[in-house]
């Protein structure tokens, strides 16, 4: 009986798969068939989706890339970067520049250096320039000739805006430039971010050139001038270490004291 059952053909039987014999072109075309391309999950639906991609060397499209937070010069997203700081932060650089003989502000603003006093700081000393120069002229008039009617000079804006705006921007422009011609290494963004705190200074002094008495304000004016054209040019010669760069250290230091002149001559006359 089992030798009868041996011998019955298996390929008669229910669920039984026949043998397949075939030469060493039909095996080599079984195992390396046209359509044969091993995949992994999940699919592919698109150029810049994950899916089904073949086992190959992976190329660099792959790679993570740094995010690029540049939306467009109108979008507002775009300088979210440039102001990612916390008060502790800005109140320590706040602090750096009353003390200008340290040196030390491109350390600390060296992995996130911002754009906080470009903007805020210069805004808020141009609106305390506008208001307190109409104090001191109203004051002035007060003291001389209280019969003269006083007005509102509002011209005080224009002029503080156009001057301190256009000092702050175009002056660190005007060093990353010749910086560069030189040959010494620069950062435009650093620049402005030194340039921006510099002026910090110039806000508490504004309010003791109300007392109108003139040496006084040219002492205050001296000395606000004075600590912020060191805070400038000393933070400059420990930044471009290894150059002797004298002439820009000192016409870092002469701009910085012309700003300050300006404000005592026009706005607190």
């Amino acid at each position: 009986m089992d030798e009868s059952f041996a011998n019955l053909p298996t390929s008669h039987l229910l669920g039984s798969v026949p043998a397949v014999i075939g030469d060493d072109k039909q095996t080599t075309a079984l195992r390396q068939g046209p359509d044969a391309n091993m995949q992994i999950f999940p699919p592919n639906n698109g150029s810049n989706a994950r899916g089904y991609q073949t086992l190959e060397t992976p190329t660099e499209g792959f790679e993570q890339q740094p995010a690029n937070n540049w939306n467009g010069v109108f979008s507002v997203s775009s300088y979210v970067q440039y102001f990612n700081v916390d008060t502790d932060v800005v109140l320590n650089r706040l602090m750096s520049s009353f003390y200008p003989t340290s040196g030390d502000f491109f350390s600390k603003i060296d992995a996130n250096p911002d754009l906080y006093g470009l903007v805020w700081i210069s805004t808020t000393l141009v609106f305390v320039l506008a208001s307190l120069g109409n104090c001191a002229t109203y004051l002035m008039n007060k003291r001389t000739d209280s019969t003269v009617p006083w007005t509102f000079d509002v011209n005080y804006v224009n002029l503080a805006a156009s001057s301190i705006y256009g000092y702050v921007i175009i002056v660190p422009l005007a060093f990353y430039f010749a910086l560069h011609y030189m040959g010494s290494k620069s950062d435009l963004l650093r620049f402005w971010c030194l340039w921006g705190y510099s002026l910090f200074i110039f806000i508490p002094t504004s309010f003791p050139l109300l007392i109108p008495v003139e040496f006084l304000r040219w002492v205050i004016t001296l000395l606000a001038g004075s600590a912020s054209s060191c805070f400038v040019s000393l933070n400059l010669r420990s930044y471009l270490e290894g150059n002797d760069l004298t002439v820009v250290m000192a016409a870092a230091f002469a701009l910085q004291m012309a700003i300050s002149i300006f404000i005592k001559v026009w706005f607190f006359p």
